[in-house]
């Protein structure tokens, strides 16, 4: 037994551990008669393998009346198939070795499962499943929306700042169906009929709206087999009609406010809508987010909570997506100063930005972030297929887990300044004050 967890927990490390140089990302790609777009990536250095599908469906794509239904469809395809009963999903996963998830977000789903190599054909038998025989029953609906209000009162209604999110996209979109939380509404949910949920899952969980990674220690011949044995049975589902929804421009800004009775310490963030991530202006501005306020080294975090401590803490959320963008930025105050006088500051920086070329060696040691994240996002298994997915689906490029460095490298410090002058204007942005409620006295 303590020889078997020992292989174990080696057979992990070699599955995450970093890579000493980057390298580049070999794979192939294809598609069945069903629409499943296939992409193999064979690494046989370790005896792991990650089995992911992700779904184009995310919370962009529910009814406005009916919100919630792609994160709850995370929740609800591990309930059981036709042929795997309620509750055994993780045992069958865990007794084969292995790990997996879920997780969901504006545009997509996914799922994936990390084994030893000798279970890939748990991993692919399982995942179409999933896709093929997924039980959509009354128990497991029930079951599923009592985990989803338990997680929602986790995460959002009694985590101290777990509003933001819901309350920025509210004011950020007016049109568009990023204006609602990924975690959707509780009395959607729960007015919802099983009916909804099947027609829900027969739209957008088909083969021709999903694409299947197999990465890490495969034969590509018999891994090309068992995917057409268990997925190529599967019927190709109807066209998905997409309606491209446009938001007009902020022109104004949006000053917003939203008491939390979770908070002691108020916030002030500042959050301003970007382009896709797919888009050229949508990696300057990852770079320009990174120099102003991502991490202990950038340029607000140094000057306001180091140098002139008047924030507890400044953080920087990056809401990628694929129609728009955003880019938020906030702080704490500490002691007697104010959400004010963190606002001032920051604009003060984002100034400075629109107006002078950073440094040459802020611009070299940005580019060396950049240069680590890069190899770090390919450094396991599990996150070279999450990237394989991803620049597939919401990019339209693949082969951007080899050349998205690329694009990073040729971004000039002139087109830095440019791209803050456009987007980070004082009018064009949302300003949300997050304050602490206010307790009646008795």
């Amino acid at each position: 037994m303590i020889m078997k967890r020992y292989l174990l927990s080696m057979l992990f490390i070699c599955a995450t551990g970093y890579f000493a140089n980057a390298q580049e990302v070999a794979f192939e790609e294809y598609n069945l008669d069903n629409g499943l777009h296939v992409i193999l990536h064979q690494d046989n250095t370790a005896p792991v393998v990650t089995t992911a599908v992700m779904y184009h469906v995310g919370s962009k794509d529910e009814d406005p009346e009916k919100t919630g239904f792609a994160h709850f469809f995370e929740h609800l395809l591990f309930e059981g198939t036709k042929n795997i009963e309620r509750g055994e999903w993780d045992k069958i996963v865990a007794s084969n070795g292995g790990s997996g998830n879920a997780n969901t977000f504006l545009d997509r789903t996914y799922y994936y499962e990390t084994f030893p190599s000798n279970s890939l054909e748990t991993g692919l038998w399982l995942e179409s499943e999933r896709l093929l025989h997924p039980i959509i029953g009354q128990v497991g609906v029930d079951t599923q929306k009592e985990v989803v209000q338990e997680e929602r009162r986790l995460r959002v209604d009694n985590s101290p700042y777990g509003a933001f999110f819901e309350v920025l996209l509210k004011n950020l979109y007016k049109k568009h169906p990023y204006r609602w939380g990924v975690i959707g509404s509780l009395d959607h949910l729960a007015s919802a009929t099983l009916d909804d949920f099947k027609n829900f899952n027969k739209t957008y969980y088909v083969p021709n709206n999903a694409v299947l990674v197999v990465a890490g220690d495969i034969d590509v011949s018999k891994t090309k087999k068992m995917i057409s044995d268990y997925f190529g049975p599967i019927p190709r589902g109807a066209e998905i009609n997409r309606t491209n929804v446009v938001e007009d421009p902020i022109n104004n800004t949006i000053q917003t406010t939203y008491y939390d009775p979770n908070i002691q310490i108020p916030a002030i963030l500042l959050a301003y809508r970007t382009p896709g991530q797919a888009e050229r202006d949508a990696y300057v501005i990852d770079m320009i987010s990174t120099y102003l306020s991502d991490g202990e080294s950038s340029k607000l975090y140094k000057k306001l909570v180091d140098e002139k401590k008047i924030a507890l803490q400044i953080f920087s959320v990056p809401i990628n997506a694929e129609d728009y963008s955003s880019y938020v930025v906030g702080g704490l105050p500490v002691g007697e100063n104010s959400i004010k006088d963190i606002k001032n500051e920051i604009d003060a920086e984002i100034l400075k930005i629109q107006t002078d070329l950073i440094s040459e060696k802020d611009y070299q040691k940005l580019q060396n972030k950049f240069e680590n994240n890069f190899v770090n996002a390919n450094s396991s298994i599990a996150g070279i297929a999450n990237s394989l997915a991803e620049n597939y689906m919401l990019r339209d490029n693949t082969n951007l887990i080899n050349t998205q460095i690329d694009i990073y490298r040729s971004i000039t410090r002139e087109e830095i300044r440019e791209v803050a002058k456009k987007y980070l204007k004082v009018n064009q942005r949302v300003e949300l004050e997050y304050l602490p409620e206010q307790k009646e006295a008795n």
